[in-house]
């Protein structure tokens, strides 16, 4: 690119050199020196610019879309990683829950944002893989209109009831929902809370009746009040609602027990096959410029590795699995496989 734009001083020169007799040499020789100057300016500027950009960036506030409600699990961990990278790059960072239709609308408003690195989508299994197989058509490419960041980590789900339902374990619960075909009603915030229903519903054999909510903590209200009979709800906030002594959690959904939750066993250890873990990272719109990817990646990982982040996060119930951009690219590619073996497991009808 500098050849080329130098390239037209030397060949006006050359013309110059050419109409002109040698009476005009003390002209030429200043204009060549000033056309000269200018084109190198011009030239250097433009290959220094990028640099440029890549050591101011950022320069003003950056927001951070989380395509749930407040009070979420994916709501809480965008919190923490946004004062992380607030302090780290000494810029604000704000937050804009944009909750309903299971993250679309959130995914939708980063897709559409300016691909300048001021936006951020705090994403999910459910925005990046799940809802390509729970909708015919899906308003974004979760591949093709997002720029990877980074892995944060994983989370599995708890089966909650209140403290007035009958069953005290797994074992009761299949039970007690056997004998009341299509009395249970739950709860459904994201995907991961949806197929974790569906998928028990399906490999025990009941019949249930699931009730869709912009996120987890309304389905939990309304559990709490009796409008419906079970959600699951992550980690989290399941935790949460168990030590306050509002509610009882039955089983999660991961083949381990989770950390915050010990006293609770995997369904799996009653219902045969049963698996299910959502995880969380960052995103930014497509086509943003390597140096902001690389930057905002390198930001992530850093944060992620300092104690007192990772004790945050951990904290509100998240396992940390981190990743790269890189790394993270490809697991969104197998993820996007693994959720739609799932959803057919669970016997969701794509809306």
């Amino acid at each position: 690119m500098a050849t080329r734009i130098l390239m037209p001083c030397n060949a006006a020169l050359q013309k110059t050199n050419r109409r002109h007799t040698m009476q005009h040499s003390k002209f030429t020789s200043p204009l060549r020196r000033t056309l000269c100057a200018s084109f190198a300016v011009f030239a250097l500027g433009s290959l220094v610019a990028p640099v440029t950009h890549a050591q101011s960036y950022p320069n003003k506030a950056i927001k951070f879309v989380v395509p749930f409600s407040a009070g979420s699990a994916t709501d809480n961990v965008g919190r923490i990683i946004a004062q992380a990278m607030s302090d780290a790059w000494g810029q604000p960072i704000t937050i804009e829950n944009k909750a309903g239709a299971n993250g679309i609308l959130g995914a939708e408003a980063v897709k559409a944002a300016p691909a300048d690195g001021y936006t951020f989508l705090v994403t999910t299994s459910t925005t990046q893989a799940a809802n390509v197989h729970l909708y015919r058509k899906l308003p974004y490419d979760p591949v093709k209109d997002f720029t990877p960041i980074g892995k944060i980590g994983e989370v599995g789900f708890i089966l909650m009831v209140n403290n007035d339902f009958p069953a005290k374990d797994m074992k009761e619960f299949v039970s007690y929902a056997k004998a009341h075909p299509g009395k249970l009603a739950y709860g459904h915030g994201s995907s991961g809370s949806l197929v974790s229903a569906a998928m028990l519903t399906e490999l025990a054999g009941l019949q249930t009746v699931g009730v869709p909510y912009k996120s987890i903590p309304p389905a939990l209200t309304d559990l709490l009040g009796g409008q419906i009979q079970f959600a699951f709800a992550d980690t989290g906030n399941a935790v949460s609602q168990m030590n306050g002594g509002r509610m009882r959690g039955l089983g999660v959904t991961t083949k381990k027990r989770a950390g915050k939750a010990p006293n609770v066993p995997p369904i799996g250890d009653t219902v045969k096959d049963y698996n299910v873990s959502a995880w969380f990272g960052l995103m930014a719109p497509a086509g943003v410029p390597a140096d902001v990817q690389k930057k905002a990646t390198a930001t992530l990982m850093a944060v992620l590795a300092k104690p007192e982040v990772r004790e945050k996060i951990q904290g509100v119930g998240i396992d940390l699995d981190v990743e790269d951009s890189a790394t993270l690219a490809k697991t969104i590619d197998s993820e996007i496989k693994k959720w739609g073996g799932w959803v057919k497991s669970a016997g969701i009808t794509p809306e």
